[in-house]
């Protein structure tokens, strides 16, 4: 398995911080999974493994603060680690995508080896009485998942994955309703609205939660407790399996700060069983 070695390190940490386009993020992957040529690629080649053109080579370059690609090379060629063995192995773009997605759960399991952030949050929404669940547009799919199974052990969760002027009635609801923290999935392309909704959430009173992209999110400032989980560039559409995984770690936080999260999901499965609800 391709793993992330020091020179796709250093390149990580050269382009984190940073607010790329989603043009310049491909090319970001691109010169991490070619991390040992990346020093010696021109923009020309960059630009045909990266399929995009020279010009948004030099634009990427420029938005990492230097005066141009030739620039970003030699800083590349100047922290470049020793060359090791060419690697046997050669993947396609789609076993890329797939090895990528993995070095994200890697740094996500990094991470999680200080649960404080993770167990803070699941205090945090366990208490909540409602507990809003807030995605737009991409991270709909996170929301609704996280939703969905925090239903059957929270007594109260309310997913709101519809922008519009009824979103912050339904923030205004919830806090009126007594709700104490929200939980937001923040992937990019980051909507304007979710901003602008954790902004009046926390006008409101609401401790936010995010799970976000990066530490360095548009939503950061508006975030209380902010756990990052990488998203993959490399494939048309970004993927988001690092967001879900963290996602359902919430989940667990969150059922071990409720007594009866177990006597919860054990009736609504006798429920589901006296239904026929499952063919399995």
């Amino acid at each position: 398995m391709a793993t992330q070695d020091g020179g796709a390190a250093r390149l990580m940490q050269l382009f984190d911080g940073h607010r790329l386009t989603p043009t310049q993020r491909r090319i970001a992957h691109c010169l991490v999974r070619r991390a040992a040529d990346a020093p010696f690629l021109s923009s020309v080649e960059v630009a045909e493994l990266a399929g995009v053109s020279q010009p948004s080579v030099t634009r990427f370059a420029v938005a990492l603060g230097f005066d141009g690609y030739p620039a970003l090379r030699r800083h590349l060629r100047e922290v470049a680690p020793a060359p090791q063995a060419p690697r046997e192995e050669t993947y396609n773009e789609y076993q890329q995508a797939v090895h990528a997605e993995i070095d994200n759960l890697q740094q996500l399991a990094v991470l999680l080896a200080d649960p404080e952030p993770v167990v803070r949050a699941g205090r945090l929404m366990a208490a909540s009485r409602p507990l809003p669940v807030l995605g737009l547009r991409a991270a709909g799919p996170q929301a609704g998942g996280f939703a969905y199974f925090a239903a059957k052990v929270h007594p109260d969760v309310r997913l709101l994955d519809e922008s519009g002027s009824m979103l912050a009635d339904r923030l205004d609801a919830a806090a009126r309703a007594g709700a104490s923290a929200l939980l937001c999935f923040a992937l990019p392309r980051h909507p304007r609205e979710v901003v602008e909704a954790l902004e009046y959430a926390k006008g409101l009173g609401l401790t936010v939660v995010t799970v976000a992209d990066s530490s360095f999110a548009p939503v950061a400032k508006f975030s209380d407790v902010l756990i990052p989980a990488a998203v993959g560039a490399g494939l048309m559409f970004d993927t988001a399996c690092a967001p879900m995984m963290l996602g359902r770690v919430l989940l667990e936080s969150m059922c071990d700060d409720l007594p009866d999260a177990q006597a919860r999901l054990e009736e609504f499965d006798a429920r589901a069983t006296a239904r026929g609800l499952f063919v399995d």
